[in-house]
């Protein structure tokens, strides 16, 4: 299984987001709306929120080049 690289911490306010990737992807997935997710799990400022609504998961695609 490959695991992506979601930021440990906001590039522009340095709150700790990383933790809750996980929980987000999964309900996001399961049909919520992701402004709502976002709410639920106490990301209030757009610096945060754009970190994760803005994350393209490349490293699937990465992972099969070899140095």
């Amino acid at each position: 299984m490959v695991k992506i690289i979601i930021p440990v911490r906001c590039m522009t306010c340095g709150k700790v987001i990383g933790h809750l990737w996980e929980e987000f992807k999964r309900r996001v997935e399961a049909g919520e709306e992701a402004g709502k997710v976002l709410d639920d799990i106490g990301l209030k400022r757009y610096c945060c929120r754009a970190t994760f609504l803005g994350h393209v998961d490349l490293l699937e695609k990465v992972h099969k080049f070899k140095p």
